[in-house]
């Protein structure tokens, strides 16, 4: 036998490591549909939103091209869609806006509609949304932009009747009733429309993808296809989306991310005034608010809305009553004049109600706690009620002041002047905070006939014709309008 040593080469696994990169099978991981967070296994909760049965399954990432490092062979061999350019070389021309014909929504969208933006709106059943959007695409087809409508809600003979009744009629406008996302695409190569409007979203599925329409996946699924289609043709196009009883938009958060613009429809059934909130805009501002009044003929827009939030007409026609206050907000770059009316009652109950409308209760509940500690007014032992008129939602701090003069007022049984706004924020301390824009609020109060206001310290120039009071605190604003 032999002493020559024998080499036994070393027993290696062919398994690749667990999470090594040159591992031959791409592991599937999961992403939740709120967030977009991803994780490597599934949970009931996300542990970044914190929401329950978000996370799904997604397909394997392709693997790597191994000896390049972060950019694999595959992603160097890709041509480019168009050559990376300067941007002062940019051609403009293909963007530039095209106006709705609904001055108050072209306010909101910042001018009009971008070629090939897609724009979300978002609103409560019954409120009006396909109303409105009718009558968009009804004046897109008369200013020469031929339109087409979606409909997965109503048959097209249902629309035809809502058109006639509300004067949207042209022939330039086409309507189709789709709920299958390639028919929808067959149709807008068809039409060769500018403006595509979908109602809704949350009712077109796409062949070949899980669940059922309008569940997370489809709608997903559905808008990014939309939205490809939107910018590959330049189409403008508008989804109608469905809110959940939280006032959010159904369906993933990710849904608000994909789209250019997402505008919130906001209104009662028993009221006529709906209200268009721009919640985000990638090609104006993201705070502006249009107005509108919608009857019997649809749905018109509002220009100067001063005035719609008040009990009366204007100040001449208001009574001094106890617990109302008028204030002033800014709306975007717009002024709304509004009223706040408080009601304090006695009550035996052990625990007195507080009932808020139109207002933060957050922020109405902070207000009582400062009146009670700095102005020496008890509530233990009475039910406050706070409510806006005309179905205004004052989130502003400016309404701060309003609101405690008013609770002030209810509580003493002492009314304000009628000819009286209080513009102002309240801090914690009970001094009253500066504000914007209080040159603009107060022209604004005074075209409707206030004369007396009170504001923060160094608000600047009055209007001619009304007697502004700077006040420091809230003490001192208690105290004036009882002198006022």
């Amino acid at each position: 036998m032999s002493d020559r040593p024998v080499n036994v080469a070393p027993m290696t696994s062919t398994r690749p490591a667990a999470g090594s990169r040159a591992s031959g099978r791409a592991t599937a991981g999961f992403r939740c549909s709120g967030c977009g967070t991803e994780s490597v296994r599934w949970a009931g909760r996300c542990p970044r939103c914190q929401e329950w049965g978000t996370l799904e399954a997604q397909a394997p990432a392709p693997r790597r091209a191994a000896g390049l490092g972060s950019v694999g062979r595959a992603a160097v061999a890709t041509e480019v869609t168009a050559p990376a350019q300067p941007v002062m070389s940019v051609d403009v021309t293909a963007a530039r806006r095209r106006r709705t014909g609904i001055d108050e929504l072209d306010r909101v969208l910042g001018g009009g509609l971008v070629p090939g933006a897609v724009i979300l709106l978002a609103g409560e059943p019954g409120v009006g949304k396909s109303t409105l959007l009718l009558e968009v695409a009804a004046r897109s087809a008369a200013g020469g932009s031929r339109a087409l409508v979606v409909t997965g809600e109503e048959s097209a003979a249902q629309v035809r009747l809502r058109a006639g009744r509300t004067g949207a009629l042209h022939e330039d406008l086409w309507i189709a009733a789709e709920t299958d996302l390639g028919a929808v695409l067959r149709h807008v190569e068809e039409v060769s429309p500018a403006l595509l409007v979908v109602d809704s979203v949350q009712t077109i599925s796409a062949a070949g993808v899980e669940g059922a329409a309008g569940g997370v996946t489809q709608v997903r699924e559905v808008t990014a296809a939309l939205i490809r289609t939107a910018k590959a043709l330049g189409l403008a196009t508008i989804l109608v989306g469905h809110v959940t009883k939280d006032g959010l938009v159904a369906g993933p958060r990710l849904l608000e991310h994909l789209v250019d613009v997402v505008l919130h429809f906001e209104g009662e059934r028993h009221s006529a005034l709906r209200l268009v909130r721009a919640g985000k805009n990638r090609y104006g501002p993201a705070d502006e608010v249009g107005c509108f009044e919608m009857d019997d003929s649809g749905i018109h827009g509002i220009a100067d809305p001063s005035g719609l939030f008040l009990s009366r007409s204007g100040a001449g026609s208001l009574e001094a009553v106890p617990g109302t206050c008028v204030t002033v907000t800014v709306e975007g770059r717009r002024p709304l004049v509004a009223e706040v009316q408080a009601l304090v009652a006695e009550t035996s109950a052990q625990v007195p109600r507080r009932a808020v409308s139109g207002l933060d209760p957050a922020r109405v509940a902070m207000i009582l706690a400062v009146v009670e500690r700095r102005a020496k007014v008890r509530f233990g032992r009475a039910d406050v009620y706070a409510a806006t008129v005309g179905g205004v939602r004052l989130a502003e701090p400016a309404a701060d002041l309003a609101t405690a003069l008013a609770v002030v007022s209810a509580a003493r049984d002492r009314p304000l002047p009628a000819d009286l706004v209080a513009v102002g924020e309240v801090g914690l301390a009970g001094e009253v905070r500066a504000v914007g824009a209080v040159r603009q609020r107060l022209a604004a109060a005074a075209r409707l006939g206030f004369r007396q206001a009170l504001v923060p310290v160094g608000a600047g120039a009055a209007p001619e014709g009304m007697k502004v009071t700077e006040v420091p605190d809230l003490i001192a604003a208690i105290t004036r309008m009882h002198e006022a």
